[in-house]
């Protein structure tokens, strides 16, 4: 069975979210790793106010660190967890959102992440988030699928070191140009889903969306990747 996950920066639904809501049920997901979740004044209102709208439900996500994963009616949720990383001083808290789901026959281990702005932070919290996820993802005998915001670019030392161990999925069955940032003049790669060698990548890229809608519903692009249990 294919498994639509896909990932989203929200902006903390500061921006039109009637858009956000028609953007995300483009997408059609069975799995959405969203990022910059509402954390302050209502947060898990606003949460489950979006999730309801775009007719899916939140299903993993603490309040800092503005992670979440959320899932569609008919995915099957196994197990939920939400961690926060290594702090660092002055900086942003982050943190990692994980749900083990089940589509079908198929079973996955999901995380949300967005990492830092600081090259340094990025790759301790990315080696942080791998060994929570392994973790998981051994526990209940379900592959990989890590997605969110990495706030850079292939090449980086974040993203070499996730690619160590997890497929990019854009380049193998690329749909697009692939660029997220920004959403109104998209010219860098930020928004990326990963993927175990377990699992086969059928497409992944952009959605086919209204395109008033993108540049209204935030200031990224959404990402969506088709993948089956090989």
């Amino acid at each position: 069975m294919v498994i639509r996950v896909g990932t989203y920066n929200v902006r903390s639904m500061y921006d039109d979210n009637a858009a956000l809501a028609r953007v995300i049920r483009a997408m059609a997901p069975d799995v959405l790793c969203v990022q910059e979740a509402p954390r302050l004044l209502r947060w898990r209102s606003r949460r489950a106010e979006l999730a309801r709208a775009a007719g899916l439900r939140v299903v993993a996500g603490r309040r800092w660190g503005g992670v979440a994963v959320l899932a569609a009616p008919g995915t099957r949720v196994v197990h939920a967890e939400g961690h926060l990383l290594r702090p660092f001083m002055g900086l942003e808290r982050r943190a990692v959102a994980i749900a083990v789901v089940e589509c079908g026959d198929s079973r996955i281990t999901v995380a949300s992440v967005h990492l830092d702005l600081v090259a340094a932070a990025r790759l301790c919290h990315a080696i942080e988030i791998m060994g929570l996820v392994e973790s998981v993802a051994e526990r209940f005998g379900a592959p990989i699928v890590l997605a969110g915001d990495v706030n850079e670019q292939p090449g980086g030392a974040a993203f070499r070191y996730f690619t160590r161990r997890l497929a990019d999925c854009y380049p193998l069955a690329p749909r697009g140009d692939g660029l997220t940032f920004t959403a109104r003049t998209p010219g860098r790669r930020l928004d990326v889903v990963f993927a175990a060698p377990a699992l086969s990548v059928r497409s992944c890229g952009g959605v086919d969306a209204a395109a008033a809608d993108l540049q209204a519903a935030t200031d990224h692009l959404p990402v969506v990747a088709e993948l089956l249990a090989s």
